[in-house]
């Protein structure tokens, strides 16, 4: 009973893609005034927020965070599993992820690109990266394919053979692209951001994985173009999650 047939392919980028979002700066307005206007906030709802760009601010450097929930932006996220496995430590998401149980997994592997610095200096809790030279990259991306393809051989054995999906599975490395859906709200993508991207000026420094910066980066992007005064406060507060 084999299933169908794919080329191993190997990839070095992620790819982030907005599929929906209710998300704008004017719900951080009406959602605030309501301690203060009661229902008379309702007059704010899809209001110029531009006239509030100070209460925005003042929110996000005070934080006060609650204002900042009443959004939703989903996105469709395909990254290799150990990026998934450190996004899931967030608990302040929704996520739904493709199922190595009811289908067959695709052969996509992650191998870093020639800029993806290779070597980490220092000790735990206190390191930094740095270049690597030709021959480890060379060796790095050697053994990489090696064993994803070796993996993935065996994986497609165990199919042919009859094993479910769900046991043959075990053969795959983390290394292998995944796809999900993960839907937050804007204080919780501030606090993602503050910790999965690498910043000059911020106020608590973070030194995030590679790969999942690059997912951090992208994300990003979207919510600066959906909430620019908010995205705006969050730079100017040290990307400190309100």
């Amino acid at each position: 009973m084999g299933e169908e047939h794919f080329e191993i392919n190997f990839r070095s980028d992620v790819t982030v893609e907005l599929v929906k979002a209710s998300a704008s700066d004017s719900d951080v307005v009406w959602a605030a005034r309501v301690s203060t206007a009661g229902e008379n906030s309702l007059d704010d709802v899809d209001s110029d927020a531009s006239r509030s760009e100070g209460l925005i601010n003042y929110l996000a450097r005070e934080r006060h965070g609650s204002p900042f929930e009443h959004t939703s932006m989903t996105f469709f996220i395909s990254a290799p599993i150990f990026v998934f496995r450190e996004f899931m430590r967030h608990r302040i998401a929704s996520y739904n992820e493709e199922s190595g149980r009811y289908r067959e997994l695709r052969p996509n592997f992650y191998v870093p690109s020639k800029e993806r610095k290779l070597v980490q200096i220092g000790k735990a809790g206190s390191y930094s990266f740095i270049d690597g030279t030709e021959e480890q990259y060379e060796i790095t991306v050697s053994a990489i394919k090696e064993s994803c393809t070796v993996a993935y051989e065996n994986y497609k054995k165990m199919l042919d053979a009859g094993v479910a999906r769900e046991v043959a599975r075990a053969v795959l490395p983390v290394g292998l692209y995944s796809s999900m859906y993960v839907t937050m709200n804007a204080r919780a993508l501030m606090n993602f951001l503050s910790l999965r991207t690498s910043r000059e000026g911020s106020h608590f420094p973070s030194y995030p994985q590679r790969e999942i910066e690059m997912v951090a980066e992208k994300m990003e992007q979207y919510f600066a173009t959906l909430m620019p005064l908010t995205h705006g406060a969050f730079e100017k507060s040290g990307r400190v999650a309100p």
